[in-house]
């Protein structure tokens, strides 16, 4: 039986690729922060729920112990992210983006990232066939901001973007860390979430098939790529 923790996984992308994993065989352990969100997701899906914080390391700590107790741990989405929009779901670009919002972004999408994957790193190693799949996005491609004329071009933001690509290197320097994983990112596409109010232009069981894909890889599977639905992406 794999075990699969997905942290933020109380609703959007993360709910759905649990319902996915779950039919697929898996037992999932729903990484919710909020303690009583998580556990009515969980009910919902027949799931484990688990109180779990990335910016919090007591919390990520004491959900190492509980999986742990439980049996340990084989494939880790690290799903959990903020765009950091503002009230009127408005991006910040250049002129406006202040440290502040850099850091509260920064904060769960990379350093949360780092915090979740080395804390379970002991129990991802006793696992015959290991896999870490870490949320992306397309924003996060060098090449795809700087070609004129697309959407990504487009988008004027800077944290989200800057935190994504700080992902996508993280991914390509655990995998070559850790050979015996697989560890890859994946760029879900633009998907109508709570995270961009709503703005997404397609569905959440879209937006889940490349991550339930990766997290069912192989241990003669890729590792340390960026994919989305139709293959490896440009960095």
């Amino acid at each position: 039986m794999t075990t699969t923790l997905i942290t933020g996984a109380n609703k959007g992308l993360g709910y759905e690729t649990a319902r996915r994993l779950i039919a697929a065989g898996h037992t999932v352990y729903i990484g919710s922060r909020d303690p009583e969100r998580g556990r009515r997701a969980a009910e919902q899906l027949g799931a484990r729920a688990v109180q779990l914080d990335v910016t919090d390391d007591t919390s990520v700590a004491a959900a190492v112990k509980t999986i742990e107790a439980d049996g340990g741990l084989d494939v880790l989405v690290n799903n959990a992210g903020v765009e950091g929009r503002g009230a009127n779901n408005d991006v910040a670009g250049a002129a406006d983006v202040t440290v502040d919002m850099m850091r509260q972004v920064f904060e769960t999408n990379v350093f949360g990232t780092v915090r979740v994957t080395h804390a379970f790193l002991p129990l991802l190693q006793r696992s015959a066939a290991p896999v870490v799949v870490n949320l992306s996005s397309g924003l996060a491609s060098l090449t795809r901001v700087t070609t004129a004329g697309t959407p990504t071009y487009a988008y004027p933001g800077v944290a989200y973007p800057a935190s994504k690509t700080a992902v996508n290197m993280i991914t390509v320097q655990y995998a070559k860390a850790f050979p015996n994983m697989r560890i890859n990112a994946v760029e879900p596409g633009y998907t109508k979430t709570d995270l961009n109010g709503n703005t997404g232009i397609q569905t959440v069981e879209q937006g889940a098939e490349i991550i339930v894909r990766m997290a069912q890889v192989g241990p003669d599977g890729p590792t340390g790529g960026y994919f989305d639905a139709e293959g490896a992406l440009p960095w």
